[in-house]
């Protein structure tokens, strides 16, 4: 196998499908994510609720991951983790992140950028205890999470063990370590891609209490 990566210069799409005007989108940033967030589910497209979730420690250095989003208003958007992840060491050095939902068949992007905040336990604990059974199990042998560990072997058996001790629960109690952020939005940004790279894209942006859209260069 080569260890050189070919060409990639000349690989590369015309984004056709649609345009994005000012006089379109809705005033509030939050709505005008639910109608594409929305479109996106309607589309039947692949996991329209992953999102890329970007944070940094005090020291500025970037780390990116993919998760799930569950839960959305225009108070925040809100995801679940291990408090004791690399995220979680982050986000308590500096609770800022940026969230990145990217539908390739739409040819669309929206970015999020705001502070983030826990979840109450008892809200965290609801979730928590709605997640598939074999889930739970997974929350209270994963850590800590990005930990090393010694072989996938390890893993299971950690698992075997925890499954055996908790499969007449149909509900486990939350591990301490494990809870939920929410994404308080500072910044949105809105991207329709075009032909010949000239790509819509609209920021809303807060001034004064309020939201204003202002249209990016590409």
């Amino acid at each position: 196998m080569s260890d050189v990566i070919k060409d990639l210069s000349e690989l590369r799409l015309s984004y056709q499908r649609a345009e994005l005007h000012e006089a379109q989108v809705h005033p509030q940033p939050h709505e005008q994510f639910l109608t594409w967030f929305n479109a996106a589910l309607q589309c039947d497209l692949h996991e329209p609720y992953a999102m890329y979730v970007a944070t940094a420690n005090a020291q500025g250095v970037p780390h990116v991951r993919t998760l799930l989003l569950r839960g959305a208003s225009a108070q925040g958007y809100d995801f679940y983790s291990n408090y004791d992840s690399l995220k979680g060491h982050d986000l308590a050095e500096n609770p800022q992140a940026q969230l990145l939902f990217y539908w390739a068949e739409l040819e669309q992007q929206v970015r999020i950028s705001g502070r983030i905040e826990k979840i109450s336990v008892e809200e965290s604990t609801e979730y928590y205890q709605k997640r598939p059974h074999d889930s739970q199990v997974a929350a209270h042998v994963s850590t800590p999470q990005s930990g090393m560990i010694d072989s996938r072997e390890s893993l299971q058996q950690r698992f075997n063990a925890a499954f055996a001790e908790y499969q007449h629960m149909t509900q486990l109690p939350k591990p301490e370590f494990w809870g939920g952020y929410r994404l308080v939005p500072e910044y949105y940004e809105f991207w329709q891609g075009r032909p010949n790279r000239l790509h819509d894209r609209l920021a809303y942006i807060q001034q004064n209490g309020q939201w204003i859209i202002q249209r990016l260069m590409p």
